[in-house]
C-alpha cells in the first residue's frame, strides 16, 4: 500500500475514532498529495518519494508556525502546529541519529572523492538525495561542512 492509500485509509479510522487534531493532520497531507497528484506533469501519479518530500515540507512548516505562536504568546496555537507535525512525522521514514549521519555523509564523500571545502556542492547533491527524508537539510549541511573542512 503507498502512502497516499495509507492515508486515506487512517482518515477513515481517525473520523471513527473522532481523533480531531490527528483527522485534520491526515486531512491535510491528503490535501498536499492530491494537489501534487494534479500538478502538470504529474500523470496522476504520486511516488512515496515525492509524498515523503511533501510530508517533510509539511512538518517544516508546523514547527515553524509552532515557534511564531510561540514567540507571540500563542501556545495553545502552538501546541496544535506541534500535534499535527507529530501525526505527520508518524508517516516519514526513521529519522537518522547524529552518529548515523555523520556515517552516510562519510560515505558520501568517499563515493565522490571529495577533497575538502570547496567539493561541498557535490557532495551536498548526493546526500541530500540519499537522506531525504530521513535528516534535516540543515542538519545534513553543518555535518558535510564540518566534515570538509577536517580533511
Amino acid at each position: 500500500m503507498n502512502l497516499f492509500d495509507q492515508i486515506s485509509e487512517d482518515i477513515k479510522k481517525a473520523m471513527l475514532a473522532r481523533d480531531k487534531v490527528r483527522l485534520e493532520a491526515l486531512r491535510g497531507i491528503k490535501k498536499e498529495f492530491l494537489e501534487a497528484k494534479t500538478a502538470k506533469g504529474a500523470n496522476g501519479e504520486l511516488p512515496d518519494e515525492t509524498a515523503t518530500k511533501i510530508m517533510v515540507k509539511m512538518v517544516k512548516q508546523r514547527k515553524e508556525s509552532a515557534r511564531i505562536y510561540e514567540e507571540n504568546s500563542r501556545p495553545e496555537l502552538a501546541a496544535n502546529e506541534l500535534a499535527e507535525a507529530a501525526v505527520i512525522e508518524e508517516y516519514l521514514p526513521k529519522q537518522l541519529t547524529a552518529e548515523e549521519l555523520e556515517a552516510e555523509v562519510k560515505a558520501v564523500i568517499a563515493e565522490t572523492g571529495a577533497a575538502g571545502p570547496k567539493d561541498m556542492g557535490k557532495v551536498m547533491g548526493v546526500a541530500t538525495k540519499r537522506l531525504a527524508g530521513r535528516a534535516e537539510g540543515r542538519q545534513v549541511s553543518e555535518t558535510v561542512k564540518r566534515l570538509l573542512n577536517s580533511l
